[in-house]
């Protein structure tokens, strides 16, 4: 058993913008509630009805979408930031269209009950795996990059939730997490994390370090196994398989 603190909580209502750090966060068999709930959908004529991404657009990454970061339980749709300035609501008529001229694609929105990224799951990194790909690559690595939804600090060693076992629990008050499956929960990475956050530019030694060293490994991903609310900066507690 290891116990350690919940550093952050990360939220990101509509998939591949930018989201919100939270101070509280409600997680149901959806995952964390809100979470990706929202999406942009391609309506280029080869792509009509495929989910934008910043795979294929990081100009996606100049946009963010809040609810707020006081809402630890959203009921109603997030607004989104524009890169100029600007606020729309998520149902206002004109936005599909600031979003296309913005990202230069045909779009529309879509609204869903739950994360419609990795299914019903839950991101979790530790800070000691952060500090260690920093040493590595020799300068800070912005933990944005991987878009977590739970990030904890540890007293364990870089990368140990890599080998953490399916049946793996975390408990934090109301709130437990389990890796669920037949293999361990290690998050395979794609390309988005070798961009900054702000989707300005590219790192592309960081993917390639990730490849070489770390297997495309970074965070592991969890299930929700009992519902309730996360907080930040309360106590949080690491089981093993079978303890």
């Amino acid at each position: 058993m290891v116990r350690g603190t919940i550093a952050e909580l990360y939220r990101w209502p509509v998939k591949s913008l930018r989201g919100e750090a939270v101070a509280a966060a409600r997680f149901d068999d959806r995952g964390m509630v809100g979470d990706r709930a929202h999406v942009l959908v391609d309506e280029r004529a080869k792509r009509a009805g495929s989910v934008l991404t910043v795979r294929q657009n990081p100009a996606l990454l100049h946009w963010s979408g809040h609810y707020g970061a006081d809402i630890s339980d959203p009921a109603g749709d997030p607004a989104l930031h524009g890169p100029d300035g600007s606020t729309w609501k998520w149902d206002d008529p004109e936005l599909p269209g600031a979003l296309a001229e913005s990202l230069g694609v045909p779009l529309s929105l879509r609204s869903e009950d739950g994360n419609q990224d990795r299914g019903p799951t839950v991101l979790v990194t530790l800070q000691t795996t952060v500090d260690a790909l920093s040493a590595d690559m020799g300068e800070r690595v912005d933990l944005l990059r991987f878009r977590p939804n739970v990030h904890l600090d540890l007293d364990v060693a870089p990368f140990a939730e890599l080998g953490w076992a399916p049946g793996t629990t975390i408990t934090a008050g109301d709130l437990t997490l389990e890796i669920v499956g037949p293999n361990s929960g290690a998050c395979v990475r794609c390309a988005v994390p070798s961009w900054d956050a702000g989707g300005r530019t590219r790192w592309k030694e960081l993917q390639s370090r990730l490849i070489e060293r770390y297997d495309n490994e970074f965070g592991t991903i969890m299930r929700v196994t009992r519902g309730g609310t996360a907080r930040r900066g309360e106590a949080a507690v690491v089981r093993p398989a079978g303890s």
